[in-house]
């Protein structure tokens, strides 16, 4: 059963409302609209200066011991490579990203994109991954 109401109930629900008010609009002059003034915010910038000449350093001036400027995905895959493999808490530890990141970076940029083997396997109720190298179609 439907509820309808009466004529007279809707004519006063619709007379209750009032209209919106309209604010009236600003004018604009035509010198307004071709006329920039600049604001001290707003001033042209000084001219940049030419850079300065490079010079690419020598292998004597590098350091001796290697600084750690691999990327994150470099480090995952030598982690992944070793022979005990790793977690995904292990791998969220090394980058500092969330867990679906880390699951992305597997099956998005390693597996996909990069074709390697990534494989898991269950270790004492933990999943452990691991880069195997490809097996030869027999």
């Amino acid at each position: 059963m439907k509820r309808t109401q009466t004529p007279a109930a809707k004519s006063s629900a619709r007379t209750s409302v009032k209209p919106v008010a309209s604010r009236p609009k600003p004018t604009r002059t035509a010198t307004s609209r071709t006329t920039a003034k600049l604001s001290p915010k707003s001033s042209p910038k000084p001219a940049a200066k030419s850079p300065s000449p490079r010079r690419k350093p020598s292998a004597q001036s590098l350091p001796a011991v290697a600084v750690e400027s691999r990327t994150k995905q470099a480090q995952l895959i030598e982690l992944l490579e070793s022979d005990r493999g790793a977690s995904i808490a292990q791998m969220v530890d090394l980058t500092g990203w969330q867990p679906h990141t880390v699951r992305g970076m597997l099956s998005g940029s390693l597996r996909k994109r990069l074709g390697l083997n990534v494989r898991h396997c269950i270790e004492e109720g933990v999943r452990v991954y691991r880069i195997r190298p490809e097996v030869a179609a027999a």
